[in-house]
C-alpha cells in the first residue's frame, strides 16, 4: 500500500513539448475523421452518460440505470419529480461532461499526476459498471476499463503519460463535436427529444439556448484545458 500511495502521490515530470502537441494533433485527427470518430464516439458517449448518472445522484435522484447503445447513443434513466433543479442539472450534465473532466484531466496531467488521473477514471468506470443495464454497455465497459488498466499495468510511466494527455487533448476536442452535431440535427428537426429540448420545456428557454451553452461551457473547458497542458516558453508567461 506504500507503494501504491507513493506511485500516487509523486508527480511526474512532465513529456517533452513535442509529445504534447503530437498527442493533441493526433487527438484532432481522431476527432475531425469520420471513420475514427465513429469507432471512438463511444468513449465519450461513456462520459456524457456518466455526467447525468453523477448529477442525478448529487441532486438526490434515484438513478435507475445507464444504457450504452452499439450505434454510440446512450440513455440514463433516473427517477423523482419531472421538474424542478435536481432534473435540469441532470439533463445539463450530458453534453458538459466530456469537456469537463477533460479539463479536471488537464489540471491533474499537467501537475504530473497521472496515476491519480487514471485512477480516478478506472474507478468511475467501475461506478458505472455497477448501474449498467445491457450486455453491451457491461462489455464496453470492461473492455475500456481492462484496456487501460493493462496498458497502465504493464507500461511505463512515460507511456502511461502520453496515454494520459492523448485521453485529455481527445475528450476536449471530442466534447465539442457532438454538440455542433445537436445543433445541426436540431436545424433538421432530427432531435426532438434531444437534452436541449427537454430543457427547453423544464425551464422555458429555447433549446438553441441550450446547445450555445453546452458549446460555451466545452469550448472554455477546451481553452482553460490547453493553457494547462501546452508548455508556453518561460518568456511567453
Amino acid at each position: 500500500m506504500t507503494e501504491v500511495w507513493v506511485a500516487l502521490t509523486t508527480a511526474q515530470p512532465q513529456p517533452p513539448a513535442w509529445v504534447v502537441l503530437l498527442s493533441a494533433v493526433t487527438a484532432l485527427a481522431v476527432v475531425t475523421w469520420s471513420a475514427s470518430w465513429q469507432l471512438s464516439r463511444g468513449l465519450v458517449t461513456i462520459a456524457h452518460e456518466g455526467g447525468h448518472a453523477l448529477v442525478a445522484l448529487l441532486t438526490r435522484r434515484k438513478l435507475q440505470g445507464i444504457r450504452l447503445h452499439s450505434d454510440t447513443s446512450g440513455v440514463t434513466l433516473t427517477r423523482g419529480r419531472p421538474t424542478g433543479p435536481g432534473m435540469i442539472l441532470t439533463a445539463a450534465a450530458g453534453y458538459v461532461a466530456p469537456s469537463l473532466l477533460g479539463l479536471g484531466g488537464a489540471l491533474l496531467t499537467s501537475s504530473g499526476y497521472v496515476a491519480v488521473l487514471i485512477t480516478v477514471v478506472i474507478a468511475l468506470l467501475v461506478c458505472m459498471l455497477v448501474v449498467i443495464r445491457n450486455l453491451f454497455g457491461a462489455v464496453s465497459l470492461l473492455a475500456v476499463g481492462g484496456a487501460l488498466a493493462a496498458l497502465t499495468w504493464y507500461a511505463p510511466p512515460e507511456v502511461d503519460a502520453v496515454i494520459a494527455y492523448l485521453a485529455v487533448w481527445f475528450l476536449l476536442f471530442g466534447g465539442i463535436r457532438p454538440i455542433l452535431e445537436l445543433g445541426r440535427k436540431r436545424r433538421r428537426g432530427r432531435a426532438p427529444d434531444s437534452d436541449a429540448d427537454q430543457l427547453a420545456r423544464l425551464t422555458f428557454l429555447p433549446g438553441g439556448f441550450w446547445v450555445l451553452f453546452f458549446l460555451l461551457v466545452s469550448g472554455a473547458a477546451l481553452l482553460v484545458g490547453a493553457y494547462l497542458l501546452v508548455p508556453f516558453p518561460a518568456g511567453l508567461l
